[in-house]
Order: structure tokens, then C-alpha cells, then sequence
């Protein structure tokens, strides 16, 4: 024979299931000691190339934390690699910081991705989905639309 559970057990039970879900980085202010990453602006402009493309987006951080992107994968490329511009010329690098209370802007002609050995040629209104892992913090699953090639987020064109 089942027993129902009368109104009370079932107030409490929900309440219980309500407050695993907030987690204990879920107040609405950060430790000190901790990043709070998130992500905004990405885009790709659609790739000339068939082997390969570039990314950019901004990552802030409202945390009192500093961290660093360490690696990138996507479902459109073999490899993505990060880079960094210095003077001119662009370089790879291991890391990009993502300093306590700042942001890490990935942007033309500075910091950005290259993805390379591309499985296909993504096209002008299409989502690319990315994977960011950082050093500290867990991974950041992000969706990059695909721009015109000619794109510029000043303009929005």
C-alpha cells in the first residue's frame, strides 16, 4: 500500500529541491578569492578561407580573481589556437589573462582565436559552438554567430 504525501511534505519537499539548486557560488556577491567569468559580444566573420577562420568576444570577469583562458575547442575546426598581437604581428600563445574586476577583449586586430583545419566553411548566419577552459574556472560553452567577413561590431555592419 502507498502512502500519499499530505500538503506539509510536500511544501518541505519542494523547498528541499529549490535550495540544491543555488549552489553555494550563487549569491549575489563574489568572493574574493574567485573569477566570475562571463562571456558576451563573440562573433566570426564569415571565413574567405576554406582552412581557416577567426573569433573574438569578450570575457569579464566580476570576480576579485584573476585567471587565464588556457584553451579553446570547436565543432568547426581540428584545432583553435590563441594569439595574441604585439606591435603588428601576431603570435600564439599558452594563455590569455582575465584580470580580477576586468575583461579580456578579443578583438580585430588584437588578441584573438584562429580556427584551423576547419571541418567546414561556416557561412553567414550560422552558429559555431565554442568551449573555453580557463585555469580556474570551470568550461564556458558559448555560441559565436557568424558575421558578414566585412563585420565590425563599432558599426554593427
Amino acid at each position: 500500500m502507498r502512502r500519499r504525501l499530505g500538503p506539509p511534505a510536500l511544501v518541505l519537499a519542494g523547498a528541499l529541491a529549490l535550495a540544491g539548486c543555488g549552489g553555494s557560488d550563487s549569491g549575489s556577491g563574489s568572493a574574493d578569492g574567485k573569477a566570475e567569468l562571463s562571456v558576451g559580444s563573440a562573433y566570426m566573420p564569415q571565413p574567405v578561407s576554406d582552412e581557416m577562420a577567426a573569433g573574438f568576444f569578450t570575457v569579464t570577469n566580476k570576480g576579485g580573481a584573476a585567471d587565464e583562458l588556457t584553451s579553446v575547442t570547436s565543432d568547426v575546426a581540428g584545432q583553435v589556437t590563441v594569439h595574441e598581437t604585439v606591435g603588428g604581428a601576431m603570435q600564439e600563445v599558452e594563455d590569455l589573462k582575465v584580470p580580477a574586476h576586468g575583461e579580456l577583449v578579443l578583438k580585430s586586430g588584437g588578441d584573438h582565436l584562429m580556427f584551423e583545419q576547419l571541418k567546414r566553411k561556416p557561412k553567414e548566419g550560422q552558429t559555431v559552438t565554442l568551449e573555453l577552459r580557463f585555469a580556474d574556472s570551470g568550461p564556458v560553452k558559448v555560441e559565436m554567430p557568424v558575421k558578414s567577413a566585412t563585420y565590425s561590431p563599432k558599426t554593427g555592419h
